[in-house]
């Protein structure tokens, strides 16, 4: 657990502390979010947040490679295929925040940072069916590049408010931390260290350093080169963490065996489900897929009354009721893991639909004028 959590702060404190300079650089560079009709931000706002997550993941990296703990993670290729990987992506999202890119120029960036993973065996290992492992290295090849691409979209799509989708990974990101550590001891109790652990501790210290500086009013944004960068962590988290040996299958709870597969999907399941009705509400009007509006779940809170922040914390907390109640199933007695998440779903719900009389001054407040936020 030490190992881990040097890991987590130095990713946390090497991102905290570059994330002026990516401020500076994005203002230099002209990477600067303009004021638009659905946007909250009052004022123009640098981007490329991504750059210092990238910078912080590296050093957390470099760091973990030194460590005995972990030299068995590094004894293959594949924690520097994570980090190779996340370079392309920051860097497609850094050429895309800067000059603008087309949605198949970032698709086909996104495809070959997900291959680069499949290649050097970052990809699918098993996926247990009533105990028998089945598919094949060409299929699993192709499903671990559709989960990266799904999921670095899926981060992408949430990136709409202050705070917003680095709370939300930061959430959802140490859920998985819990998962795949208590995992690794079940059914690797000599040597725990791995992959996905790694991944997951850095992710959660890359958005911890990050929000400090994001948090409403955010004094930069992470950009695509920080969504596209998060999304494609928490894939190769997940990823990673279906090596479980099919000859323990039975051995373990089922639940866990399949939870690197359905816990990523879990914590998209809001951002997909927006997604999907966003399409289905554009086509219907006749418009494109992706034209932008201001309909998307967080605008709606904000119209219900809820202030910035506590719309954020909504969906982080919605986010948590997921991801932890999905690693509560595979760790509890299910009547135990089930009566908590049947709590902790009604008190959320309640802070949901709770509109806060304090809405209305708190618009009123806001200058005239200033337009709304994404």
């Amino acid at each position: 657990m030490r190992a881990y959590l040097l890991v987590l702060v130095t990713a946390a404190a090497v991102t905290y502390l570059v994330t002026p300079l990516a401020r500076r650089l994005a203002a230099r560079v002209g990477a600067v979010t303009p004021l638009r009709e659905r946007d909250v931000h009052s004022v123009p706002t640098p981007r490329l947040g991504g750059t210092a997550m990238l910078v912080g993941l590296a050093a957390s990296f470099v760091v973990a490679s030194r460590l005995p703990f972990l030299e068995g993670v590094f004894a293959s290729s594949g924690a520097w295929a994570v980090l190779g990987a996340a370079a392309i992506v920051c860097l497609l999202g850094v050429a895309d925040d800067i000059w603008g890119l087309d949605a198949l120029a970032k698709l086909g960036g996104q495809v070959l940072a997900a291959s680069l993973l499949a290649w050097q065996g970052v990809q699918l290992l098993s996926l247990p069916v009533f105990g028998v492992t089945v598919g094949s290295g060409p299929v699993f090849f192709a499903l671990t590049v559709l989960a990266v691409v799904v999921a670095v979209n899926a981060v992408n799509f949430i990136d709409g408010l202050d705070g917003l989708a680095a709370g939300v990974m930061l959430v959802s990101g140490s859920a998985f931390f819990v998962y795949t550590y208590l995992l690794s001891q079940d059914t690797s109790p000599g040597d725990y260290s791995n992959l996905a652990t790694l991944v997951a501790a850095a992710l959660v210290g890359c958005c911890l350093g990050f929000l400090p500086h994001n948090a409403h009013p955010a004094r930069i944004f992470m950009g695509d080169s920080g969504s596209m960068l998060l999304g494609l962590l928490l894939a190769a988290g997940g990823v990673a963490a279906t090596g479980v040996d099919p000859a323990v299958v039975s051995q373990v709870q089922v639940v866990p065996v399949y939870l690197p597969l359905l816990l990523p999907l879990a914590v998209l399941l809001l951002p997909l489900l927006d997604l999907v009705w966003a399409v289905v509400r554009r086509l219907a009007k006749g418009q494109s897929p992706f034209t932008p509006d201001r309909l998307h779940l967080h605008h709606r809170l904000l119209d219900l009354g809820h202030s910035h922040g506590r719309a954020v914390g909504i969906m982080a907390a919605w986010a948590g009721v997921v991801s932890y109640g999905a690693v509560s199933t595979a760790f509890l007695p299910l009547p135990v893991a089930l009566a908590g998440c049947a709590v902790a779903v009604l008190v959320v719900t309640l802070v949901t639909l709770r509109i806060r009389k304090a809405g209305e001054p708190r618009a009123a407040r806001t200058p005239a004028g200033s337009p709304p936020r994404l």
